[in-house]
């Protein structure tokens, strides 16, 4: 069955933390693709803000 999970972090680094601690308990073949994907949210002199999320497609 396939299966998607789904990340979402303010960090990079904390995306990849855990990304790797969720892929960790997959074989790689049952990696079917991984989409990434950053957006910056703020107004012309506010402080910005950075969302990083990714979306792993997987057989369980």
């Amino acid at each position: 069955m396939v299966q998607v999970k789904l990340f979402d972090c303010e960090h990079e680094k904390d995306l990849e933390v855990e990304m790797n601690a969720f892929l960790g308990d997959l074989e790689e073949r049952d990696i079917i693709d991984i989409k990434y994907n950053v957006a910056a949210i703020g107004e012309a002199g506010a402080e910005q803000v950075y969302c990083f999320s990714a979306m792993v497609l997987y057989v369980k």
